[in-house]
């Protein structure tokens, strides 16, 4: 008997690439099949495939189509997973898989709506997907979430991953996710597990990522006597060519040449400078690897099968494997107490702040108290304080609405608000990067405080990280990208209260922090996250 025979699978983004080669790996184990995505061809062909499968293997399994549902579209997952209650459908294991890339961009230059989106498919795609499947799994049942290495963290470090500021924040969260579903699902006998296989050889890697960074890299360090917003622009019209024959990329760039009136000479060069770094990228990333070979599709998918082992799942319930494939060496971004400064770098900087009330006294009054000014206008410092995590049973409990505004509350909020005063302190350096270069500000983000008290649950601090999880990286690859490619001295710093074994935060050290962070020191430094409460 084939080893998931009797047993059904749904993949999220199962259509192509890395989540049709996970369906095939089950179905070739003789699991049946439910597939979904939005577009309806390529699951009609990927459904063909499996058919065939099934014929071969005899397995007697069967294949499902839910075409035209997109992950974050919460009425196309609910109505899928009521549609399968009702037709009395047991899923053995759910595969969190579907993703998009999302904006390959200095965050600077990100459009909001993108950054939501990316959000709303990798971390909220997620979690709706997971709570739904529960309608329809039993004991035993596992959801197994696809994520990345570079939201990962190993002790006082944080990998940032430039030009993916949506990707890595929501990335970090689902990973943590993946940590907190496994406490609050542990009496439903249901179990979490996420895999973070690494680089891939994909579609999406050599013809959306690595061409895009490279396009950014020049948008942002210049190209001939292209301006920064006619580099992007025509790397719009032509990147698309990477990987066509001859015959394609000439008729491509004879056509671009004339729509927008440059040279096909400009126009060939530049392409030949987006290969050239691209391969440059991708060469750099597999030195980083002990065998220097990207994971074939084949291999994750054979990955996400073993951990949907009954005996395997329990084991690693609750875990991210592999944690990592690739030596990824980074300067420490993570520093705990800071020590308290005899100078004010606060006396006459003057200031703007969100709601600022922590345990009922406010950092603003305690910032004026050492001399700094609040304004409305020309600041060298802006405060954005997330608040605290309100008091709720589990994530899993919680509804769409109440999902949606812990997601605005803790992530796209402070995007949102980073992406504004970065605009204040470089007026038009969205769209021309050379401005950055040598201008000055402080973006500070408070993050919301671990729990305070003697006996506090693993499971009380695994909802919190959920968030934490997403400003830490998030606020990494922002600084690494003002700081290393941008030339700037404007900073993104995050400041996370608490301590890991439950003392209270104290508004005082809050306030050392970002005396500390006014200095010239914290902007020459690669330390960005700030854990004040800490001893360690």
């Amino acid at each position: 008997m084939l080893k998931f025979q009797n047993k059904t699978v749904l993949v999220t983004g199962s259509g192509t690439g890395i989540g049709q080669a996970i369906t095939k790996k089950f179905v070739e184990n003789g699991a049946s099949a439910i597939i979904l995505g939005r577009r309806k061809e390529p699951l009609e062909e990927t459904a063909k495939m499996l058919e065939g499968i099934i014929k071969e293997k005899q397995s007697n399994a069967t294949v499902k189509i839910f075409d035209g549902v997109d992950v974050s579209d919460e009425k196309a997952v609910t109505e899928m997973f009521d549609s399968l209650k009702s037709e009395n459908v047991n899923l053995d294991v759910v595969v969190n898989n579907a993703g998009v890339s999302g904006p390959v961009t200095c965050f600077a230059h990100a459009p909001l709506d993108q950054f939501r989106s990316t959000v709303d498919i990798h971390l909220t795609g997620t979690f709706w997907t997971s709570v739904q499947a529960l309608k329809v799994m039993k004991e035993g049942a596992k959801i197994i979430t696809i994520s990345t290495f570079f939201a990962e963290e190993r002790p006082l470090e944080q990998r940032p991953y430039r030009f993916r500021g949506p990707y890595t924040a929501s990335q970090g969260a689902k990973n943590r996710l993946v940590e907190a579903m496994s406490w609050e699902l542990l009496g439903k006998g249901v179990m979490s597990i996420g895999t973070n296989p690494g680089p891939v050889h994909s579609d999406r890697i050599y013809k959306t990522v690595y061409p895009k960074a490279a396009s950014e890299f020049l948008r942002v360090s210049g190209f001939e006597d292209l301006s920064p917003s006619e580099v992007e622009t025509a790397n719009n019209e032509i990147v698309g060519l990477l990987g066509e024959d001859d015959e394609t990329i000439k008729a491509g760039i004879k056509s671009a040449a004339e729509k927008l009136g440059k040279s096909e000479t400009t126009l060939n060069n530049l392409l030949d400078k987006v290969k050239g770094i691209a391969e440059k990228i991708q060469k750099n990333t597999s030195t980083m690897i002990p065998d220097q070979q990207f994971l074939s599709q084949e291999q994750v998918a054979t990955t996400v099968l073993t951990l949907s082992d009954d005996d395997q799942a329990k084991i690693l319930n609750g875990k991210i494997i592999p944690g990592d494939r690739v030596f990824y060496p980074v300067k420490s971004h993570i520093r705990a107490s800071v020590p308290k400064s005899e100078k004010n770098n606060l006396n006459g900087k003057r200031f703007g702040e969100s709601d600022m009330s922590r345990n009922e006294i406010s950092i603003g009054s305690m910032i004026e108290e050492k001399g700094a000014i609040l304004e409305t206008s020309d600041l060298d410092l802006y405060i954005h304080n997330t608040g605290n995590l309100p008091n709720f049973s589990k994530l899993t409990e919680l509804s769409r609405d109440e999902w949606n505004k812990l997601v605005d509350q803790f992530i796209n909020s402070p995007a949102e608000t980073a992406q504004h005063f970065l605009d204040r302190f470089v007026p038009g350096g969205s769209d021309d990067p050379r401005k950055f270069k040598d201008a000055k500000g402080r973006i500070i983000i408070i993050g919301p405080a671990l729990p305070a008290g003697k006996k506090i649950s693993g499971h009380e601090r695994a909802k919190i990280e959920v968030f934490r999880g997403a400003l830490r990286p998030f606020a990494t690859t922002i600084n690494q990208e003002l700081s290393d490619v941008l030339k700037s001295n404007v900073r993104v710093f995050l400041i996370l209260p608490g301590t890991v074994d439950g003392k209270e935060p104290n508004n005082e050290n809050i306030v050392n922090t970002i005396n500390y962070l006014m200095s010239d020191e914290a902007a020459s430094s690669s330390e960005v996250i700030f854990c004040p409460d800490e001893t360690r």
